[in-house]
């Protein structure tokens, strides 16, 4: 009897120590452990959570395969209502048409395709070979917004470094929305590739004859095809200013347009003003664009009387 009571007692110790280990065990892993999560997420499954997710998102528009970022521009005049970064490797349908056409006027010398013109790196190049095509000696590139995007005052602006070469024929313009007529015409940028240092800005119009008229300026500066450089303008009822690298170059308050117009940029090869490519020029060539940008004044709503 004695020996049970005390195997008995050493079993209660026994068992008691256990108990008491356990509890003990339980209290650390407790104190270790992390706050219960606040994201409700946790609660999930990984699949009801894409779920969730989805929920939450499914009336948030969502970007085209080609459109970018809006960049940050912090302004206290300006409102960013259209642009092009091209940081993504395609041509944004929705944005641009491509030329496909024998260019016939000025007497210029290129057939545009739109293989000649692609986004890759961060830029939006129209490239300009010297390859025949149908008549024409040479390809070359060119985009424009019609029926997609049009402007009636405001401010817009390109980044971009310029094609060289004596007959190379660069531009970046508007052009009146409406068909068969070229005019009016506000140039923003022009430039000959035998004068890369030379920027010409320029409106153009028809008179009560029907004769063509010019208000124009020319800036000289750097070799605007070694590096990038921005080209911009602002337009109201009243007046066209035209900017390079921030500045105003000219200001033109003759036969200012007062009707929506359409942007193109394009590369022509010969014609009258730049005359024929010669021994000098080198091709292919290419005109890079950095980012194309379009703005309205704050104080109006998004297109109201600027747009």
């Amino acid at each position: 009897m004695h020996i049970f009571f005390v195997v008995t007692k050493w079993v209660k110790v026994w068992f008691l120590t256990i108990l008491i280990a356990a509890a003990f065990i339980v209290y650390l892993n407790f104190k270790n452990s992390p706050l219960p999560s606040t994201d409700n997420s946790s609660r999930f499954s990984e699949e009801s959570h894409a779920e969730v997710v989805t929920s939450f998102f499914e009336n948030v528009p969502t970007k085209g395969e080609c459109e970018t970022d809006i960049p940050i521009l912090n302004d206290d005049q300006w409102l960013l209502v259209w642009h092009d970064e091209f940081t993504n490797d395609c041509i944004d349908n929705s944005k641009w048409n491509l030329e496909n056409w024998d260019a016939e006027k000025n007497n210029e010398l290129q057939y545009y395709i739109p293989e000649n013109v692609v986004v890759e790196e961060g830029r939006m190049r129209l490239i300009s070979k010297k390859e025949w095509l149908g008549d024409s000696e040479y390809t070359s590139g060119a985009v424009h917004t019609k029926g997609k995007f049009n402007m009636l005052y405001g401010k817009i602006e390109m980044r971009a470094k310029l094609p060289i070469g004596k007959g190379v024929f660069p531009a970046f313009w508007l052009m009146a929305d409406k068909e068969d007529t070229w005019l009016p015409e506000i140039d923003i940028m022009e430039m000959l590739g035998h004068k890369p240092d030379e920027i010409w800005m320029v409106v153009h119009w028809l008179n009560e004859n029907g004769r063509l008229m010019s208000d124009f300026d020319f800036f000289k500066g750097p070799d605007f095809s070694a590096d990038y450089h921005t080209f911009g303008m602002e337009w109201t009822p009243n007046s066209i200013t035209w900017f390079i690298d921030g500045e105003v170059r000219f200001t033109s308050n003759v036969h200012v347009p007062k009707e929506p117009m359409y942007i193109y940029v394009n590369t022509a090869i010969g014609g009258n003003w730049p005359g024929s490519p010669d021994w000098t020029t080198t091709f292919p060539t290419t005109f890079d664009i950095d980012y194309i940008r379009v703005f309205s004044y704050k104080e109006n709503s998004l297109y109201d009387k600027a747009f």
